[in-house]
């Protein structure tokens, strides 16, 4: 999760996402780390989204402890920490070292056995059928292409294994007030066609899906959805990541999804 920034289509020509999303995870990380971190360490380390709902009420990944586990697009992999010491057996992929330096000092700070990757969540370095549990909370349906990530996730999971992640919400790329930083009750930016987000030079590349794109790559992927929830923040709910004049745009529109499918087959 970024902070909000205008964004106009890529043009076909753009330098690649993969590269440009590497270099902003670099130059950001120390600072994001810094503004996040009380709101992702401790109780909230097994939380969802910009409002930080605890897994314990939601249930999005089902029961973890002795099952294989992979955390996509995993930073600091505070989730993942957390999952290994419920017992799962985690793993952690991330692009960016900074991010992954970050991972494997909270790693040995928890003395955890937690595998953290290198790799591009586009291509997964893994084996078929090889977890069962394969998650996000934003980072790997954000700033990586649904159309890669979404097949390669049902390629690694084993049938019946589970995907949960939490995303940008339709209705906040709708509503981006150009060139502000915050959230308008008007529709500004076409609902349909816009699924690639271009934040300018040097900074990063997002990705979005209309809700009828994601039903659809979903089932080509051989996943069923088992659960939609578009979280209402309660009006005393605060967010590191969202303005003051978001958060109460959040109370009456949804800002994120959060999601949980089941992959089929036998």
């Amino acid at each position: 999760m970024a902070p909000r920034r205008r964004a106009r289509p890529a043009p076909r020509k753009a330098a690649s996402h993969v590269r440009r999303n590497l270099a902003f995870w670099e130059r950001t990380q120390a600072w994001y780390d810094g503004r996040h971190a009380a709101r992702l360490d401790g109780a909230h380390a097994m939380a969802w989204g910009h409002w930080r709902i605890p897994e314990s009420q939601l249930q999005l990944l089902g029961p973890v402890r002795g099952r294989d586990v992979l955390e996509v697009a995993c930073g600091a992999a505070r989730w993942s920490i957390a999952l290994a010491r419920r017992g799962a057996r985690s793993v952690g992929i991330d692009l960016s070292p900074s991010q992954l330096r970050s991972a494997r000092a909270l790693r040995s700070r928890a003395r955890v056995r937690l595998p953290l990757v290198r790799g591009n969540v586009e291509a997964l370095p893994f084996r078929d059928r090889s977890f069962d549990v394969v998650f996000s909370d934003w980072g790997a349906f954000t700033f990586a292409d649904p159309e890669r990530v979404v097949p390669e996730c049902a390629r690694v999971l084993r049938p019946g294994g589970r995907l949960a992640f939490a995303a940008t919400n339709p209705w906040r790329e709708v509503t981006t007030r150009p060139g502000l930083n915050h959230q308008s009750r008007r529709l500004l930016v076409p609902y349909f066609g816009t699924r690639r987000l271009d934040f300018g030079p040097g900074d990063s590349v997002e990705f979005t899906r209309t809700f009828q794109e994601w039903f659809e790559l979903f089932a080509r992927s051989g996943f069923a959805v088992e659960r939609l929830i578009e979280p209402q923040p309660s009006r005393g709910a605060r967010s590191s990541y969202l303005s003051v004049r978001d958060e109460r745009w959040a109370r009456s529109w949804p800002i994120e999804t959060l999601w949980q499918l089941r992959r089929a087959g036998n």
